[in-house]
């Protein structure tokens, strides 16, 4: 179940003043005179150590190698006082900008969603939710019974799960993070947590940051108590057997490899069983039940080759079967439905490449040829119709499907028996949904329940708040079960009620529009009446056309006077984030728009796309993503030398390498734990890298991929003695790419470049995971966008 984080209501609180304390204030208020401004502050200037490096007959030199020491005592000695002058010297740069930070800190703490429980999701007679008790940080996963309670939808109704007509509590607290915290060091954060079938276990994995692995517990559902075993550490995946007696587990090595597979008698006092063991440093495992609990599937893969085994569900000891193999590396999932496994892939077909996934079907009791499936398409290729993701029930398959630019989402009843071969997705009976305008992600929810009627999904757009879908597949209706509304004019109560539309559209055409009505915008609590959305064609230095969306104020914009944030990530096929963000608000109020690069190496576009922007062709993502940035400039759209760029991890990569190629073209940048010295890390990892991560970003061993790496990378490229934009790095003690990676870049950047007092390099750090608590969110956004108010302005 997905990590519910604590509630932004008491930063609220602490963000406004009662009106009555306001009015005394303001009547005694009395002007005072400003401090004088101080005098610019002088970056920190760590010491130099250069240590020399050779590969493929190139030998390069890195300064500041030993922030990266992690064993050597006096360097992080070094380290620790570096941080604290950068500290101070972002303290100082940011003087004058704390009222600016409050405003903005209320703005944002006040658009938080204040709801106190997840989305109750049913699974056979339960409901499971997770809510925050006030006072405390971290969420406590509950249930009950939904016959007692068939109205509840949220916190509201009854609170705390005390039913106050029969003073009853119908609630069960199953597991407390509050108290996990305490197990843990202070700090919770959970991967990955699976109710038994039985619903009598819950099994999780905590991280444990003290050995930078997440550690395996059980416990008993029925007592609250943890069970004594199975307890493993370095656990990557799970999965329930045996209708819950057995619990199957995956462990990495100290390179975060997953490679074993043991399977633990949750009930017997016998020790756990390694059922497998991969010795090869290149293959990967992974697991997974699927949705009916019939078997477990094994995924192997490698850069040369994907498998998928089946274990037997009812008797995990009796071995593995070989149900599929490709060569190279493949998504492959199966399911199972009434004696038929299904797999959905992207593997190559007859020897060639595909760009799109395909389902596949073939009945058990032939899986004797793991070949076998070829000849059971189970829909026709269409090119315009390409599907994203599926979903199963016993009754039904949920399929998500890329139209061009549009999401949509339809159901198709089940089972399919395509005995005659392969069909058009029009002549399978699909029934589609409306959804608004500009979606641009449709997220499966967990859907644990095999059996049930309703399957509940997330629908993401730049102009509506995220909504959470439950679907009804009996009869087409659906409800918006939860969802955050900001225009308070308009508001709709969302919690403790929901809404919903009689049926969905039906439609076995391909020229279905996803568009809806102005009743049903409302429906879906669209902010377009307020916020443009617009997309564009950009192209590129090769002519490939780069998708580019804007989001602005049509009340703030002015023509030629905006300031403009583009977003960019290009990495791992990975969608951009171009969600509704309620912290963007603040700026797009203050005019600024806001602007996301799809460039290749991210997703969205199929496996091409991602292969185009990733290793050798890494160059196409910063191409690209400087194509955007100049049509935003040269169309007047962001007024020139008022363009930032924002980049996340290895987004971060993009943006800064874009800048060291047109260090012009920007006037600021965030650099969200960026991934900024691959040459280096790639070279001589600190930390354990997979083989997804060099597939991603090229294998140093390789001339090609060496040259291509030493060429993008952003610590190796910058510009000497040329002006560079200001940039804002943040960074975290607890990030994957280490806090060397950005104090390196930063120290470099001040080194060769342009000193301005008005375009500083400033690094920040967090010591916490910023992700998992809404108030330091709120704190880092507003000293971001104040970061960008206070530079554009400059």
């Amino acid at each position: 179940m997905p990590y519910f984080p604590a509630s932004g209501r008491h930063l609220c609180r602490l963000c406004r003043l009662p009106s009555s304390v306001s009015l005394r204030r303001h009547a005694h208020y009395k002007p005072q005179k400003q401090p004088p401004p101080p005098s610019p502050p002088t970056p920190p200037k760590p010491p130099q150590k250069p240590v020399s490096f050779t590969l493929h007959d190139q030998t390069w030199q890195d300064p500041y190698s030993w922030m990266s020491s992690l064993n050597d005592k006096v360097a992080m000695r070094h380290m620790d006082v570096y941080m604290e002058q950068e500290e101070k010297y972002t303290e100082a740069f940011m003087f004058g900008t704390d009222r600016l930070q409050a405003k903005l800190q209320s703005e944002m703490a006040s658009r938080m969603t204040s709801e106190l429980s997840t989305p109750p999701l049913r699974w056979g007679p339960w409901l499971y939710y997770r809510r925050v008790e006030e006072g405390k940080q971290y969420p406590v996963l509950c249930r009950r019974l939904a016959s007692l309670n068939e109205e509840f939808i949220s916190h509201k109704s009854p609170s705390a799960g005390f039913d106050y007509t029969s003073g009853k509590r119908i609630e069960q607290k199953l597991l407390d993070y509050n108290k996990e915290a305490e197990r843990f060091g202070g700090y919770a954060y959970e991967e990955q947590s699976e109710v038994s079938p039985d619903h009598r276990f819950v099994a999780y994995t905590m991280y444990d940051k003290d050995n930078d692995y997440f550690k395996l517990s059980v416990r008993d559902l029925n007592f609250g108590s943890l069970c004594d075993k199975p307890q493993a550490d370095r656990v990557s995946n799970l999965a329930w057997a045996m209708e819950g007696r057995a619990l199957l587990y995956t462990v990495t090595d100290h390179n975060k490899r997953p490679y074993r597979i043991y399977c633990s008698m949750i009930v017997s006092n016998e020790e756990d069983i390694m059922i497998f063991e991969e010795a090869d440093d290149n293959i990967y495992v992974n697991i997974r039940h699927t949705k009916d609990f019939h078997y477990v599937t094994v995924n192997m893969f490698s850069t040369k080759y994907s498998k998928v085994f089946l274990i037997n569900g009812a008797d995990p000891l009796s071995g593995m079967t070989l149900v599929w193999e490709c060569e190279g590396q493949a998504h492959c999932i199966i399911e199972h439905h009434q004696g038929y496994l299904y797999l959905f892939t992207d593997a190559a077909k007859d020897g060639q490449v595909v760009d799109y996934h395909y389902l596949l079907q073939t009945p058990v009791e032939d899986l004797s040829s793991p070949m076998k499936w070829e000849v059971m398409t189970v829909f026709i290729d269409d090119k315009d119709l390409i599907i994203e993701d599926v979903d199963f029930s016993d009754t039904h398959l949920l399929l998500i499907i890329r139209e061009g630019r549009k999401l949509r989402i339809c159901s198709v009843p089940l089972p399919l028996r395509n005995e005659m071969g392969a069909v058009h997705l029009k002549d399978a009976n699909p029934n589609f949904l409306p959804l608004p305008n500009y979606v641009s992600q449709i997220s499966l929810g967990t859907n644990y329940d095999f059996y049930s009627l309703t399957m509940r999904f997330t629908v993401s757009s730049p102009v509506v708040p995220d909504a959470v879908v439950d679907y009804n597949l009996s009869n087409g209706k659906w409800n918006i079960i939860q969802q955050q509304n900001l225009l308070h004019e308009r508001t709709r109560v969302l919690y403790g009620t929901s809404n919903s539309m009689e049926k969905s559209s039906v439609s076995n055409s391909s020229d279905y529009l996803n568009d809806v009505n102005s009743e049903d915008c409302n429906l879906w609590n669209d902010l377009s009446e307020f916020y443009a959305c617009e997309y564009y064609d950009v192209s590129s230095h090769d002519g490939i056309k780069v998708p580019l969306t804007i989001v602005y104020s049509k009340k703030n914009k002015k023509e030629n006077q905006n300031a403009g944030l583009l977003h960019g990530h290009g990495a791992y096929g990975e969608l951009l984030d171009k969600r509704w963000r309620s912290e963007l608000k603040s700026l797009l109020d203050r005019g600024w728009v806001i602007a996301y690069a799809d460039v290749r190496g991210g997703g969205g576009g199929g496996k091409k796309w991602h292969h185009d922007g990733r290793s050798t062709g890494k160059h196409n993502s910063i191409k690209d993503y400087i194509s955007c940035a100049k049509f935003l400039v040269e169309k007047e759209i962001v007024q020139e030398n008022k363009l930032a760029g924002w980049g996340y991890s290895a987004g971060g990569l993009l943006v800064a390498a874009a800048i060291n190629s047109c260090p012009h073209l920007f006037r600021a940048a965030i650099l969200k734990v960026p991934f900024l010295d691959p040459s280096n890390t790639l070279v001589y990892p600190i930390l354990p890298l997979t083989a997804a991560d060099y597939e991603e970003f090229g294998y140093p061993g390789d001339i090609e991929d060496f040259q291509a790496i030493q060429k993008y990378c952003p610590y190796n490229n910058i510009q000497k003695d040329v002006p560079y934009p200001a940039v804002l790095v943040t960074s975290s003690f607890n990030t994957r790419f280490g806090v060397w990676e950005a104090a390196k870049w930063v120290a470099r950047v001040r080194e060769r470049t342009l000193y301005d007092p008005k375009r500083p390099i400033l690094l920040n750090l967090t010591t916490d995971i910023v992700e998992e608590n809404r108030y330091l969110q709120c704190k880092e956004s507003a000293l971001e966008t104040a970061f960008l108010i206070k530079v554009m302005d400059s």
